[in-house]
């Protein structure tokens, strides 16, 4: 081969190599302008799936706090706590405090004292059994009366006595 057609090679050579390279450019553009709509449209469906989750969210805490309000508010928990310390304590008084009847309380557990330190005289027996009396007959009261009617007649009515 001659100089000529060596050159006239390389040219062609040189000039493949050029539209080729043209070529790559233009397919890697293309790929990357596809990926960046692609990449566009995840974005938007993750932003919107986020959206999504953020309201399930606050549905959920809404739900939630509700639920808390109701369990904090709740007056089955203060309904069975003062009745069953009235049936196992109640001679003690403690009942009325847990229901906010410092008054009431306090004349149970003086009765109480009174009863245990007259005892040997044989009047505290009496006094002892009234007092144990008036807490378990308060204690069946409580937990037989429906949520509503206890809330509505001890806490929202304030009836310190049965």
């Amino acid at each position: 081969m001659s100089e000529e057609n060596t050159g006239d090679l390389g040219d062609d050579l040189k000039d493949k190599a050029k539209k080729m390279a043209n070529e790559a450019g233009e397919k890697a553009s293309e790929l990357a302008d596809k990926a960046k709509e692609a990449a566009s449209e995840a974005s938007e469906d993750i932003k919107e799936g986020a959206k999504k989750i953020q309201e399930e969210a606050k549905e959920v805490a809404g739900d939630i706090k509700e639920e808390w309000n109701k369990v904090t508010t709740s007056t089955d928990n203060k309904k069975l706590l003062a009745g069953l310390l009235a049936i196992f304590l109640g001679s003690l008084g403690i009942h009325k405090f847990i229901l906010g009847y410092q008054k009431e309380g306090i004349i149970l557990l003086v009765g109480t004292v009174i009863g245990y330190a007259t005892l040997c005289i044989g009047i505290g027996a009496f006094i002892l059994m009234a007092t144990g009396a008036i807490g378990l007959i308060e204690g069946i009261i409580y937990l037989v009366k429906s949520d509503e009617e206890f809330y509505n007649t001890y806490q929202a009515n304030q009836k310190p006595w049965f």
